[in-house]
């Protein structure tokens, strides 16, 4: 049997609306500089990115708590290829455990030279100190925030 490939190319423009938690939770980003979490009301644990509903125990969340700004890599990847609508590579991206959250949240990693990949991993090894930088005009997104290593 002969396997074919096809080649397609998707260039898919969608706006869809953000609910209740993460609009406030962009909000909060945007207008304070401030990253928060909700807490799980069974476990006690802090979701970030927050979440209406745990997604441990299914149970509603029910507090807004304030985490970071700073935090500790989870892990990383350093991007050399471009893709459409991110940023022009190279660029690093992974996940950060905020101080007071129990959950990770994705962000990029600025102020890494990344010419050397191998240099540039051993800087954003995991458990590596980061604190979140906010860009001076925010709009209410993921670009608003990043990571960067702690002196």
């Amino acid at each position: 049997m002969e396997l074919l490939t096809r080649t397609e190319k998707w260039n898919i423009t969608y706006r869809h609306a953000l609910g209740e938690t993460a609009s406030w939770f962009y909000t909060q980003i945007r207008d304070k500089q401030q990253i928060y979490g909700r807490r799980d009301s069974k476990s006690g644990r802090v979701l970030v990115p927050p979440r209406a509903f745990s997604d441990e125990t299914l149970e509603p969340t029910n507090e807004w708590v304030p985490v970071g700004p700073e935090g500790t890599i989870e892990c990383f990847t350093i991007v050399y290829e471009a893709f459409n609508n991110l940023p022009d590579p190279p660029y690093a991206f992974g996940y950060v455990l905020l101080k007071g959250a129990d959950t990770a949240i994705g962000g990029y990693f600025k102020g890494v030279d990344l010419k050397d990949g191998a240099t540039a991993a051993k800087q954003l090894a995991i458990g590596t100190k980061v604190i979140t930088k906010f860009a001076e005009n925010r709009v209410g997104d993921v670009s608003d925030f990043w990571f960067e290593i702690q002196a």
